[in-house]
């Protein structure tokens, strides 16, 4: 419910996913360098339309996403995994363990 799935990318969930609500999973995303994400600006002031690049999104089997977490392109969740509510995925988590916080760290194994 309320969910925001960003699929200018591939967004990949394994089987028996959780997904609470308002969780939010991007592919695009921009430079960080103004010319490069708008290039030159003309002595008009006109610039290129702002260049989005993409990043797909893995999610393995059996994971469970808390609610509100964001999960950041180009991502991949292993399988077993509990993502914590609130928690911001900046970096791959891989599998059997438990992640929470922001950006989100891998606090204990999942067994």
């Amino acid at each position: 419910m309320n969910c925001t799935f960003l699929d200018d990318n591939k967004i990949t969930i394994g089987d028996n996913a959780l997904i609470a609500p308002n969780v939010q999973i991007y592919t695009a995303f921009h430079p960080t360098n103004a010319n490069e994400r708008f290039g030159e600006i003309s002595i008009e002031g006109n610039f290129e339309f702002c260049k989005t690049q993409t990043a797909p999104v893995n999610i393995g089997d059996n994971v469970w996403i808390g609610g509100g977490a964001i999960i950041m392109p180009g991502v991949t969740i292993g399988n077993n995994v509990v993502i914590g509510a609130g928690s911001i995925v900046t970096r791959d988590i891989p599998s059997n363990k438990i992640a929470f916080g922001n950006p989100c760290k891998i606090i204990r194994d999942n067994r």
